[in-house]
């Protein structure tokens, strides 16, 4: 897939809605796209109280979030070609009432390990909201009119990963982190009712693959031997896990480390996510000058700068200031790579974009998986591990762009 290609397609398909229902595409879909950060992000101000409840160690319960990583990966890779077969909308309801479902018991586990138990299984839940989401945006739009609506989508999905430590921080005034897993299936419950009365079904009975198993597997043979979507799939997987270090370490390191309370711990947080929703606006209106691939390698050379600043942040002791500035660099980037990588990657899988798009996010989320443990395995008394986690995947990333997808046309 070449560049140019890619910006001559049309700016959307027959199926694209009209201008209310655009806005409406645009609540649904980047509030179900935005399970990672909720799941993710509002409990992450409890995280040392949930350790402490449970008398384990920090690294255990960074475990949880590892558990909910792991089933983010695979729900999306078993709900992509379910969503392929059946059509966008059972798959999707059935996830979305798990989701709910699970989130209560969570409240309710009596131990670390039920907890991340439970996890992986709301995760799996979950993720089918992820990987139908971008699905619905392929079914509709592709080219840069696919990753302006990405774009549009931080608006929405960006503004979790603000609100949702924010919302944790305040729950945890007046309830524990149980409380904030009953908050948690509230939202599941919300979305659920959304998407049943405001997304139509946006594959056609006659566009669905009936191959059953094998025709799934030899569709995602097919995708995993195509270079160019690995190199994008992988290299925004670990930009994103790069993130994920840093969300899985933050809540200690700011907090144990640097002596921030878990309110401002929330604020800071919060200002980092906002710069993905500005740089996932910014990026709409420089897709009218740039071309998808240059922003995308532009979002990876930020993530890379970021990560590598705040290894030098904490390696020659710079303190909070550097240690704050290049996280917000780091996180921030997020909003370039995102639209754009998700954008090239899904075009040009007509009738597979179900498994294309569970495939990005196994690729995506799987990373984020390996991450969030090796940070806990540095250990919570120093910023250093999550630092040089952060730092290694984020050059990772650039460096995976470069070898398995090369210096395109722009």
């Amino acid at each position: 897939m070449d560049s140019a290609r890619l910006d001559q397609t049309p700016a959307t398909t027959s199926a694209a809605p009209d201008r209310d229902g655009r806005l409406r595409l645009v609540l649904i879909l980047g509030a179900l796209s935005a399970f990672g950060p909720l799941s993710l992000d509002m409990y992450l101000p409890g995280l040392p109280q949930l350790a402490a409840d449970f008398h384990v160690s920090d690294s255990a319960a960074q475990l949880t979030l590892t558990s909910c990583l792991i089933g983010l990966s695979l729900g999306q890779l078993l709900a992509g070609p379910f969503a392929d077969r059946w059509g966008r909308r059972r798959p999707l309801l059935i996830g979305l009432a798990a989701y709910a479902a699970a989130s209560v018991l969570c409240a309710l586990a009596p131990s670390v390990t039920a907890l991340t138990g439970l996890r992986m299984v709301q995760g799996l839940a979950g993720g089918a909201g992820i990987v139908i989401s971008r699905a619905v945006v392929s079914d509709l739009f592709q080219g840069v009119a696919a990753a302006r609506f990405f774009s549009l989508l931080m608006l929405v999905n960006g503004s979790a990963p603000i609100l949702a430590p924010l919302f944790g921080g305040q729950l945890l005034r007046v309830t524990d982190w149980r409380g904030v897993f009953v908050a948690l299936s509230l939202i599941g419950c919300a979305l659920t009712a959304a998407a049943a009365l405001g997304l139509k079904e946006t594959l056609p009975p006659a566009e669905r693959r009936a191959g059953g198993l094998p025709d799934t597997l030899r569709g995602m043979g097919t995708l995993l031997r195509d270079r160019a979507f690995v190199g994008y799939a992988l290299s925004g997987g670990f930009a994103l896990a790069a993130m994920f270090a840093y969300i899985s370490g933050s809540s200690f390191v700011l907090q144990s480390v640097y002596g921030l309370s878990a309110q401002t711990f929330s604020l800071v947080f919060g200002a980092n996510a906002l710069g993905i929703v500005a740089l996932g606006q910014l990026n709409t209106v420089l897709l009218r000058r740039f071309s998808v691939e240059t922003l995308l390698r532009s979002g990876l050379l930020l993530s890379a700068a970021g990560g590598l600043g705040l290894l030098a942040s904490v390696h020659f002791g710079w303190g909070l200031p550097g240690v704050l500035a290049s996280l917000f660099v780091l996180v921030s980037s997020i909003g370039l790579i995102g639209p754009n990588g998700t954008a090239r990657a899904m075009d040009g899988h007509a009738g597979r974009r179900g498994a294309a798009s569970a495939l990005v996010g196994l690729l995506q989320y799987g990373a984020g998986g390996l991450a969030a443990p090796l940070v806990g395995l540095g250990g919570s008394g120093s910023a250093l591990p999550m630092a040089v986690v952060a730092a290694s995947f984020a050059v990772g990333g650039i460096l995976t762009y470069a070898l398995l997808v090369g210096r395109r046309k722009a």
